[in-house]
């Protein structure tokens, strides 16, 4: 006689409850993250937890039109490079993307975790969550992570979407509790984020177009590499560029290679006259 499996009750559309009333082992806050028996938020669980690599400087920019947002490659370990070729920026769905900061590995599980989220909500329900829906979920999923803030394997990310029924982009800001920050202008987060900010401050216009503001990301994360050890320039030799994505009421679209490494041509070519 075969046997079937059988799955708890659940009533409702979100897979992240799904997984934290009934499988509150998936959580990425209950992994192992340092190779030893015992979860993280077991108190009587391993509390050594060795350098790992972690994602630095990411930034959003609101234009006209919509949302650019962007990252460098770089992922660092101790004083040590561990990557130079990292994803940070990552499309979540159809209309929003999110960028990384943090330790790497809970940061892109909790990516897929969101973007798995989102996908249940709408095959279920039949329609998209709610922008506000979407971005209140990530700061639920910021917060379940808390337990591993205190082993410090921090996570933050910045959230950007566009949001129809405003028919503009927005950019949201998190801490590691949970708690969500609307940013108006634009927002760089990481080790190299001060110095972003700082760039972007300096240059940012309300009437920037996508072009204007797909420069002035990369200018701000060029910048912030001359400053910051952790945050990865544009590697001509290897021919590795910051990742970017564009986000507009059509859906969300890659900048490709090519496109930003003519712009940091223009952009080193323009530092070289000015010497």
């Amino acid at each position: 006689m075969s046997s079937f499996h059988t799955f708890p009750e659940h009533d409702g559309s979100s897979f992240f409850d799904y997984l934290l009333h009934h499988r509150p082992d998936l959580m990425p806050a209950n992994r192992d993250w340092n190779g030893e028996a015992g979860p993280l938020s077991d108190p009587n669980g391993p509390h050594r937890i060795p350098s790992l690599p972690h994602g630095t400087t990411v930034l959003a920019i609101k234009y006209r039109n919509g949302v650019v947002i962007a990252g460098d490659r770089r992922a660092t370990e101790g004083f040590q490079i561990a990557g130079r070729q990292m994803e940070k920026v990552f499309k979540v769905d159809g209309y929003s993307a999110m960028a990384i900061a943090g330790t790497a590995g809970p940061a892109i599980e909790m990516v897929k975790l969101f973007q798995t989220e989102l996908e249940h909500y709408e095959k279920l329900e039949g329609v998209q969550l709610s922008y506000e829906g979407k971005a209140n979920k990530l700061g639920q999923m910021i917060k379940a992570n808390l337990p591993m803030v205190f082993h410090g394997l921090v996570v933050i990310p910045i959230y950007v979407g566009y949001d129809h029924r405003r028919n503009e982009g927005r950019i949201f800001k998190y801490d590691v509790t949970g708690g969500r920050y609307e940013e108006s202008e634009y927002h760089a987060i990481g080790s190299g984020g001060k110095d972003a900010r700082n760039t972007i401050r300096e240059h940012y216009r309300k009437s920037l177009s996508e072009d204007d503001s797909l420069k002035l990301a990369l200018l701000s994360l060029y910048n912030a590499a001359d400053e910051d050890v952790g945050t990865g320039g544009p590697d001509l030799i290897r021919g590795i560029y910051p990742t970017a994505k564009v986000v507009t009421e059509a859906g969300i679209a890659d900048v490709g290679d090519e496109r930003i490494a003519a712009l940091y041509t223009e952009l080193i070519t323009e530092r070289k006259k000015e010497r």
